[in-house]
């Protein structure tokens, strides 16, 4: 980027580099629009028609009912759920909000819906959008992305064309510098290395950045109340949800399992049991992760004394029992069903595990309030306490953040 006179002249890419993106909607003359398009006041009424009508396309798609993750995004982006938001969200004080501009979002590699809700909060909060898509060719990618190109071709929503960039591409940092340099806010998923590797692209002096670091999650389940829950095998298939749906590569998904309550052998028995026998009827199991699991199980036995890995007639999930919460259990995580157990007298216990920056969410079952002791500790950790179910359940205030104001401008009228 290029300062003339306080002007800024923004870089251009080599054509050689440009080559090696593959724009999966929309094209290099897309992103050169958004640089002349105009942004949006917050939940524009074509954007939330058109995101209605994205809901409509998946929620009628065959292909697309088989994936649950498809069906909670279509869910979240339908007209009435946009217009919540736009209630919670958009204050009626007297002052003018307009989105910020050009958003650059790059988003995991290895969760295949992450991507389409941050496209979705860069759109409801008036944004143009170039996101940087996974790589893996997850199913889910391409039923969304078909969803979205259908909408796009209804005349009504032509003007959006210009809003919407999805880009595939390797390393190469002349491509992130690109991005970069147009961008007024670079959104980056997807962990640590990833934000050292894109930090190395320059972005212009009033531009903003959002991160989402590496972090781990963790549930908390009441046995006395789990035993007295008339529907034990809905809880087995919304934590199912919570784990397995993405191989517990998101940072919302459970890493432990913790345990109150008075009743937790007889519970751990039924929740264990029920779990197992759904993953067993839907999970598509890789020998490789029963590798990884047994491996990563030694290795945690091995670093404590007292550990015990649970013995189980398969390695479809890998109970390793903790029997004191130490500091770095969470570097020796993995996932595909791979689950820490700690059994707690006293919630106050967690405060260690919580006062850890990079504990996100805790997934519950039985009286929210039963961790407010712990919050009131002042803990750095834990941004979400949400029941089990729904920790995959995107909103606009997400790690702490509030996308909402992040990502819009509020021109002050007095």
């Amino acid at each position: 980027m290029q300062r003339y006179g306080g002007v800024v002249i923004r870089m251009q890419l080599n054509s050689s580099k440009n080559e090696n993106i593959s724009y999966v909607l929309g094209d290099r003359e897309t992103v050169e629009q958004m640089m002349l398009t105009s942004a949006l006041t917050p939940f524009h009424e074509t954007v939330v028609n058109y995101l209605n009508e994205v809901s409509r396309i998946l929620m009628a798609d065959k292909n697309a009912k088989a994936y649950p993750d498809i069906i909670t995004f279509a869910f979240w982006i339908r007209k009435a759920s946009s217009i919540q938001l736009c209630q919670r969200f958009y204050q009626k004080d007297g002052n003018f909000y307009i989105g910020r501009g050009i958003l650059f979002h790059i988003a995991p590699s290895n969760v295949p819906v992450n991507y389409a809700y941050s496209l979705v909060a860069g759109l409801l909060t008036g944004n143009a959008n170039i996101v940087r898509i996974p790589s893996r060719d997850f199913p889910q990618i391409n039923i969304i992305n078909d969803a979205l190109k259908e909408a796009l071709k209804l005349i009504s929503y032509k003007m959006l064309r210009e809003y919407i960039c999805l880009v595939r591409y390797g390393r190469e940092q002349e491509v992130n510098d690109w991005f970069s340099s147009i961008a007024d806010v670079r959104i980056i998923w997807g962990g640590d290395a990833t934000i050292a590797e894109i930090r190395k692209s320059s972005l212009a002096p009033r531009a903003g950045e959002i991160t989402f670091a590496d972090r781990f999650s963790i549930a908390v389940i009441d046995s006395d109340n789990y035993l007295k829950n008339g529907d034990k095998k809905r809880i087995a298939e919304d934590f199912y949800n919570d784990t397995y749906l993405t191989d517990q590569n998101a940072c919302t998904s459970p890493r432990i399992v913790v345990w109150v309550g008075k009743e937790k052998e007889t519970a751990k028995k039924e929740f264990w049991d029920n779990l197992h026998e759904l993953v067993e009827r839907k999970y598509k199991f890789q020998p490789i992760q029963g590798i990884n699991k047994l491996t990563s199980s030694y290795l945690a036995a091995v670093s404590q004394d007292n550990i015990k890995v649970e013995p189980q007639d398969d390695n479809l999930l890998i109970r390793v029992k903790v029997p004191r919460l130490f500091d770095g259990l969470m570097d020796l995580k993995d996932n595909s069903g791979y689950f820490f157990e700690y059994d707690c007298a006293d919630i106050l216990e967690l405060r260690g595990l919580c006062d850890d920056k990079r504990c996100q969410t805790i997934a519950y079952v039985g009286d929210k309030e039963m961790l407010f002791p712990l919050l009131q500790t002042g803990i750095k950790g834990v941004d979400r306490i949400v029941p089990i179910g729904k920790t995959m359940d995107f909103d606009l205030i997400w790690d702490g953040y509030n996308l909402f104001e992040r990502l819009t401008r509020q021109i002050d009228c007095q």
